[in-house]
């Protein structure tokens, strides 16, 4: 049954879909996983607080990504590498802490 808008009913045309790949033509989409994490995605990867990453950042445990952005500055945004945390998980694995 087709609406005011000349459009099936329960459809618009701003609704979301999910491609199946199978109509012709469609591109793959791959997800690619950040190396590098903001403060927030860092603390939801470790399971902790943002306050408990910027704890451990300021404590020297965990590094921070410093990104250059010339003339002596850098980038604001706090950002951890994956990998710092992949071995910070481990340490405290290791250390039964």
């Amino acid at each position: 049954m087709k609406g005011q808008s000349g459009h099936a009913s329960g459809t618009s045309p701003s609704d979301p879909r999910v491609s199946s790949g199978s109509e012709r033509g469609a591109l793959a989409v791959t997800a690619i996983e950040p190396r590098l994490l903001s403060l927030e995605d860092a603390a939801r990867y470790l399971g902790v607080s943002p306050w408990t990453v910027r704890e451990l950042e300021w404590s020297g445990v965990l590094p921070r990504v410093r990104i250059p952005l010339g003339n002596g500055k850098e980038l604001r945004k706090l950002l951890f590498d994956r990998e710092d945390l992949n071995r910070l998980i481990d340490r405290w694995k290791d250390s039964g802490q």
